[in-house]
């Protein structure tokens, strides 16, 4: 892996490890970019309840801030980059992003756990419905529509829990709505690393049908994910069978 855009820091409060160190991990593992991407505040919602998954409002600043001096500092053995993971919320999204302006960042990647607003939605990993996998494929495509993200982060994350009808059907769906916006589809280490129900093959073998280009993302939670070799071989191999194109590169 040469370059990664999805990289947490131990401020969205399940992530460990010093920014510094997964810089150091980074260049050690010869990637040519790191991108970081924790979690973006929302302001809609935080100021009222602190979250317990993102970036707290106070110290967003202060993680630009890092991963730019960082960058300054590295700038001879590394390309750093400083974005943000973030939901797309319909009724939020115009004043979030009014709001990341401020911060600056190079890049934003979808990243969609709920469906609604949060506030009145459920996480999508444990949507139960057909109706719930629906809305969270109407959701997305509607974030991705707005053009403001690099790529969709572990778009498989609801996984098959769904009549297969819907499944199929609603995947195909999100894929070709994401091929039409030639916004790749993240493979998603994490998720084999702690072998979770994503990545998913039968999600990639739709989205190989489409014609789905796709990232391979470490989602480091702890600068030993990175990099991640092993899971990586993991996901290569996966796409290799199924003939998926690996964008390496983005920005």
């Amino acid at each position: 892996m040469l370059h990664n855009y999805h990289t947490h820091t131990k401020r969205c409060k399940h992530a460990v490890g010093e920014d510094r160190e997964y810089v150091e991990n980074a260049v050690r593992g010869g990637l040519k970019t790191l991108g970081f991407s924790d979690h973006a505040p929302y302001p809609a919602i935080d100021c009222k309840k602190p979250s317990g998954f993102r970036v707290e409002l106070d110290e967003a600043q202060g993680y630009v801030e890092s991963v730019r001096a960082l960058a300054k500092e590295y700038e001879k053995d590394i390309r750093i980059l400083c974005g943000f993971e973030l939901e797309y919320y319909p009724a939020l999204h115009a004043e979030e992003m009014a709001y990341l302006k401020t911060l600056n960042p190079d890049y934003l990647i979808l990243g969609q756990h709920f469906i609604h607003n949060q506030t009145d939605g459920k996480a999508s990993i444990r949507l139960e419905t057909d109706e719930e996998l629906i809305q969270y494929v109407t959701q997305a495509l509607e974030g991705l529509k707005t053009g403001d993200f690099l790529y969709f982060a572990h778009p498989d994350i609801p996984s098959l829990q769904f009549s297969k009808e819907v499944v199929t059907r609603e995947y195909r769906r999100l894929c070709e709505g994401a091929k039409a916006l030639h916004i790749p589809l993240e493979i998603n280490l994490l998720g084999v690393r702690d072998h979770r129900q994503y990545p998913s093959r039968t999600f990639f073998k739709i989205a190989a049908e489409v014609g789905n280009q796709v990232v391979i993302g470490c989602d480091a939670h702890d600068p030993n994910d990175i990099p991640d070799p092993a899971s990586e071989k993991i996901a290569r191999t996966m796409a290799q069978e199924l003939g998926l194109q690996i964008l390496e590169k983005l920005i």
